[in-house]
């Protein structure tokens, strides 16, 4: 399968669902990890054009880790809108990338850029299938099956599937270890120590699911999404 898994900043999806993302390669599938924005804002330090370039280095080591393909759409932090131009690019981004699977933000999370990143990828997953709205690459012949990936510290989010990360757990934090730009940012500026955060979540929801370390995710279940089987690795 080909697995696209879209978030707001470089950071978030390895945060989120890096766990997942590995246990997708380790059995061969591919996985296309996009960033919407490029980070440009996320330091006291480091000015946004030096930022940029750091971040989508970082970016394209944590994809590495697990042979992932890095995708930078190259938005401005909190600059994102829902524009024609916005719909036109996320819609493209899909087609080429042709995915199986989407996953993303779920679009109650606690920023603007998660909530937009969200709604513009979904909205994206259904027009990148109409012919008649024209964009560089071929639209898509089936729409993908869509997961929602968990929140920061998992408020407002009760998963409905969960993957168990056991294995993958190392991958993650290999992957999320990569961003040491946003290790001190989230420590300043959140008092949020993402690696710690990682394994406490992964652990909280492993005990939901009955198993050491676990990722969870809500699937999107509208009319025309509903396929039958699991997606999940």
């Amino acid at each position: 399968m080909r697995i696209l898994a879209v978030g707001a900043h470089p950071d978030d999806l390895e945060i989120l669902c890096a766990g997942t993302l590995a246990k997708y390669r380790a059995r061969g599938d591919d996985v296309i990890m996009c960033h919407v924005a490029n980070g440009d804002k996320g330091h006291f330090v480091i000015p946004p054009e030096e930022l940029t370039r750091l971040r989508a280095q970082e970016a394209r080591e944590a994809a590495a880790v697990i042979g992932a393909v890095c995708v930078a759409m190259d938005f401005l932090d909190v600059e994102l809108y829902d524009t024609p131009d916005a719909r036109e690019r996320f819609i493209d981004m899909v087609r080429a990338a042709r995915p199986d699977v989407v996953i993303t933000h779920h679009p109650d999370d606690y920023h603007t850029d998660h909530q937009l990143a969200s709604s513009l990828t979904i909205d994206a997953t259904f027009s990148a299938t109409v012919p008649h709205i024209k964009t560089a690459h071929a639209p898509l012949v089936k729409l993908p099956v869509v997961y929602l990936m968990d929140t920061l510290a998992g408020l407002n989010f009760q998963p409905t599937d969960y993957v168990d990360i056991t294995d993958t757990l190392p991958h993650k934090v290999a992957m999320l270890s990569k961003h040491s730009s946003q290790l001190n940012w989230l420590q300043e500026h959140d008092n949020y120590n993402a690696l710690d955060a990682l394994e406490t979540m992964a652990k909280f929801r492993g005990y939901q699911c009955g198993v050491k370390y676990a990722e969870g995710f809500i699937r999107y279940r509208v009319w025309g999404r509903n396929q039958p089987g699991y997606f999940l690795p």
